[in-house]
């Protein structure tokens, strides 16, 4: 019988590879694949769903196999683990192997949207901007332990360090002004190194259709519109919008039993980076929703008062969530609850 279903368990240099026939039975069974002979192998086979799990290198290996006609599914690596086999074979390359070719045959299975070239390459200007952002705080924090040994505590804001360093710079000892110096000018060069990237995405979201459509939106700015881009694409992936935001962790998880419906806390599923862009965003939007009478701002401060804020600042977050999921979906621009309808 023909194969149906391959798994790939990727890594660095050695692969491994798990296929079934139509009746579920092990068809394919190469514990060892060289990285050379990885296409060799996959281009051998008659065209079928080929699973691997998100992880380093797997949308390039996704777009080679589509290249070769196969059906090409990404699947996170959490939804994996159940499927293995842990108290028959252990955790081995060729049991994760069958793992991923088992759970990819799940209709209920949930799959990561494959990236293009594209994606990906925009994709490496926000990891790139945001590990500035992480070595900036880190170094921030950094200083302010450096000082506090010398009995000089500031408050956590950026701006506030940055200031009262400088000015109690020349009142440190010797070796202590040159390694607090010395931090400063790294805290500036990070400074103008975030800085050239934020052009670079201000650039990339003018250039692009839809991204500028993503900014009509009130929270979404030139680097979360770019992000959501090269995250997932047109959406075609999601059947919904809420289907979206669960993704992203904006959705509380459910602990129901008996008939009655317990929600608790958001998730926190999915990418933390979009997650935190989309809250951020939903932030300036409660900051600047007391001066505003449009609908959504009505809406966000009508539950701020009855909820509190920061579940307010969540809801917004998971509404524009959704609501960047039908502008991309649909390609079409957002227009505002009430506004009348482009001709």
């Amino acid at each position: 019988m023909a194969i149906v279903c391959v798994g790939i368990d990727l890594a660095k240099n050695v692969f491994a590879l798990h296929g079934v026939d139509e009746a579920g039975k092990p068809a394919l069974v190469r514990p060892t694949v060289p990285r050379a002979k990885l296409v060799e192998a996959i281009a051998a086979l008659p065209p079928c769903l080929v699973a691997m799990e998100a992880c380093s290198g797997a949308h390039h290996w996704a777009r080679e196999f589509q290249k070769l006609g196969h059906a090409v599914k990404l699947i996170a690596p959490k939804f994996v683990i159940p499927y293995r086999l842990s108290g028959k074979r252990g955790k081995n390359d060729a049991a994760d192997a069958a793992a991923i070719c088992e759970a990819a045959q799940r209709p209920s299975m949930r799959f990561v949207p494959i990236k293009n070239v594209e994606q990906q390459g925009q994709m490496c200007l926000h990891r790139v901007r945001q590990g500035f952002v992480e070595q900036r705080t880190a170094l921030i924090n950094r200083i302010r332990g450096l000082l506090s040994e010398f009995g000089i505590v500031l408050a956590l804001k950026a701006a506030t360090v940055r200031r009262e360093a400088l000015l109690h710079l020349e009142d440190l000892p010797g070796w202590a002004n040159l390694a607090v110096g010395d931090c400063l000018s790294e805290v500036s060069r990070l400074d103008e190194r975030i800085r050239d990237y934020d052009r670079h995405l201000a650039q990339l979201a003018r250039q692009n259709e839809s991204a500028r459509r993503l900014m009509q939106l009130s929270g979404i700015g030139e680097t979360t519109a770019t992000a959501l881009i090269a995250a997932i694409g047109n959406g075609h992936d999601f059947q919904c919008g809420r289907q979206f935001a669960a993704w992203l962790g904006l959705t509380p998880g459910q602990y129901s039993s008996g008939g009655k419906t317990r929600l608790g806390r958001i998730t926190k599923a999915g990418d933390a980076y979009l997650r935190s862009l989309l809250v951020l965003g939903a932030r300036a939007v409660l900051a600047s929703a007391k001066n505003k009478a449009d609908p959504i701002s009505r809406w966000a401060m009508s539950l701020q008062e009855r909820r509190g804020y920061w579940r307010a600042v969540v809801a917004m977050a998971a509404k524009n969530a959704r609501l960047a999921w039908a502008v991309l979906r649909k390609g079409e621009g957002f227009t505002p609850p009430g506004a009348p309808s482009p001709a």
